[in-house]
């Protein structure tokens, strides 16, 4: 009897593990569905809520937060949000201390405040009190081209505490979590968020494959197809898809064979580097599109494989910019710089003009498009830019 309510009780974590996954995959194309998938998560860990955030630094002393969302329960709370990012995170004791963590190293939020701090924090003693989140656990992961995601799980429900169970199925999910962010941060850089399959195929500045099921190619785009031209890195022979380097084609039939298992249940996303001779390496992100596959019909439903190239980086038409958003030209120019990389010091010392300057002329543009943060503007240009590339 014993040995049979373990059984079930396995079942029922792997159940609610392969649906974290699938949802997961789901909301790496639309964050919207992020808050979804947190509840899941909060389900499976036996949590009250987590936090996720995904920085870059642009500087020593400057941090751009790309993505920021506090869940409870299913739901966003958009007001803890503000309530950290904007009277908190600048004073927290623990974020230095997280920065330096070991990728992928689990932490009780308790362990990152001194004895002291424990008593006179105002993050540890306010802020964390209010979300619930004192006896929580805290990880820092290694994201892409040098950012940080760092992810916080609130107080445990129940007596029984942080409990094995619970451990395993947050570490479980660690890697999932950085090829969320991963996926996310790929499809900000081409432009491509909020875009159906068939729109994917159209968009050029990263290159895009369709499998099927059986794991064999059914689509690519413009850009993908001139990479497969190349046979540089990537090769398409009877149907399939092969990286040139041996060692790199063993783990991209790997990653392929994760995503679409043979035997039915769910995929996993997965990413990897493939070489080439005279270019940088190609970042390949093999997605499994699980409930999207109406894009192209149930028989065809499988997996994206995404190719960034980092030595194809598509232009960015200011002018188009301004035209689309109904920006001034210097608010367009101040736009582009700002996705393109510029650090708000940076954009001023080429414009020959003031940080406060651009500061006003930055709260213009966010007036117009009612936004309130960067990261927001970036994915707009991105967006719009996008537009130029498209088939005429």
């Amino acid at each position: 009897m014993h040995s049979e309510r373990l059984r079930f009780s396995w079942m029922d974590q792997q159940d609610q593990y392969d649906r974290i996954l699938g949802s997961l995959h789901e909301a790496a194309f639309d964050a919207a569905r992020w808050p979804e998938t947190s509840g899941l998560i909060d389900a499976a860990c036996g949590v009250k809520g987590d936090a996720l955030v995904f920085v870059g630094r642009r500087s020593q002393q400057d941090v751009e937060i790309y993505f920021a969302q506090f869940c409870f329960r299913g739901q966003r709370r958009e007001d803890f949000e503000r309530l950290y990012l904007g009277d908190y995170w600048s004073r927290d004791e623990r974020i230095p201390r997280l920065r330096q963590l070991p990728d992928s190293r689990l932490v009780h939020v308790r362990d990152l405040y001194t004895q002291a701090e424990r008593k006179t924090s105002a993050t540890f003693n306010e802020a964390m009190r209010l979300s619930e989140c004192q006896n929580g656990l805290n990880v820092r992961l290694d994201g892409p081209d040098g950012t940080r995601v760092i992810w916080g799980l609130s107080d445990p429900l129940g007596s029984d505490g942080w409990g094995s169970d619970r451990l395993r199925m947050v570490e479980r999910l660690l890697p999932h979590i950085r090829q969320f962010v991963r996926v996310r941060h790929a499809l900000v850089e081409s432009g491509a968020l909020g875009k159906t399959l068939l729109e994917l195929l159209d968009v050029t500045g990263t290159g895009v494959i369709h499998l099927d099921r059986r794991r064999r190619v059914v689509a690519a785009n413009d850009r993908a197809a001139e990479l497969l031209r190349q046979r540089d890195a990537l090769i398409y022979e009877d149907g399939v898809l092969h990286a040139v380097e041996a060692q790199d084609d063993a783990v991209l039939q790997l990653r392929m064979e994760r995503a679409l298992p043979r035997f039915g249940g769910q995929g996993a996303a997965g990413s990897m580097m493939a070489s080439r001779l005279l270019s940088p390496r190609l970042a390949l992100h093999v997605i499994p599109v699980g409930g999207r596959s109406e894009d192209f019909g149930q028989q065809h439903a499988g997996a994206l494989v995404l190719i960034v190239d980092p030595a194809h980086t598509p232009r960015i038409d200011a002018d188009l910019v301004a035209s689309a958003l109904g920006l001034t030209p210097t608010e367009s120019a101040i736009a582009v710089m700002l996705a393109t990389g510029f650090s708000l010091r940076e954009i001023a010392a080429s414009m020959r003009r003031g940080v406060g300057t651009i500061r006003w002329h930055l709260k213009q543009i966010f007036a117009k498009q009612r936004i309130s943060r960067q990261a927001d503007l970036v994915r707009l240009v991105l967006s719009v830019s996008s537009i130029s590339v498209l088939p005429r």
